[in-house]
């Protein structure tokens, strides 16, 4: 399998003060295109960090990481909105939308970043808003939403710019049970047309939705497994 995102040896150190925070600690991880890969790992153990790193939110103190044949571990902050904007859609617990646009608009938006005509991204928005189900609500404002809702609204703007990797950071913490099973099966439903998904996430019913589990602890890979056959969840415990 051709591989979209290689670290090696990633270190990542925070300042505190006097106090040097080790959040990673030199590690190594590859993941497959198309792959879905659920990262984990109690508070602490570097799972955001991670997150951050993966997704070109922040850089490492140390180490190389190449996505998508860039290595992205040096780029400026520039570039690295750059990279942000055409290799990853995220996807957020809290998810992120702007409370006085439309679900139309909401989607638009990282189209307007990269430059596309306003025709184009009504038409794109368009399509993957009826990709996630949500043709009756383009112009619903996201107080006029519910939570699933809004989050399939999180998801068609993950998706507008085509990005090579989903990520996903606790999609399903702010939702119902029902509703969080529902979000999982979009995340099936991206994975089965191509799309990369990384989610990261506690919750264990959550990851046994990937196909592959990587646990964090103190800032190290503490396991690396694959999921034999997902299964559905039944909801939270």
């Amino acid at each position: 399998m051709e591989k979209i995102i290689e670290l090696s040896n990633i270190v990542k150190n925070y300042k505190v003060g006097t106090i040097i925070v080790r959040a990673l600690r030199s590690v190594s991880l590859d993941i497959d295109k198309n792959e879905y890969v659920a990262i984990m790992g109690p508070s602490g153990s570097g799972k955001s960090t991670l997150m951050n790193l993966i997704g070109c939110l922040d850089t490492p103190t140390s180490g190389k990481y190449v996505l998508n044949n860039n290595d992205v571990s040096k780029l400026d902050d520039n570039q690295l909105a750059d990279i942000r904007n055409n290799e990853i859609g995220f996807v957020f617990q809290t998810f992120n939308l702007l409370p006085r646009y439309t679900a139309l608009e909401n989607v638009t938006l990282p189209l307007i970043y990269a430059g596309f005509s306003k025709t184009e991204r009504l038409e794109r928005a368009k399509e993957v808003l009826e990709s996630v189900s949500l043709t009756d609500r383009i112009a619903h404002k996201p107080n006029e939403l519910s939570g699933g809702q809004r989050q399939r609204v999180a998801v068609a703007r993950a998706l507008v710019n085509h990005p090579s990797i989903i990520l996903a950071d606790e999609p399903t913490g702010n939702l119902d049970s029902k509703t969080s099973i529902d979000i999982m099966n979009l995340f099936d439903e991206i994975h089965e047309l191509g799309n990369t998904i990384i989610v990261v996430t506690h919750e264990e019913y959550i990851a046994k939705r990937a196909r592959r589990v990587v646990r964090l602890m103190d800032g190290e890979v503490e396991s690396d497994v694959d999921n034999e056959v997902p299964v559905e969840s039944e909801g939270k415990n």
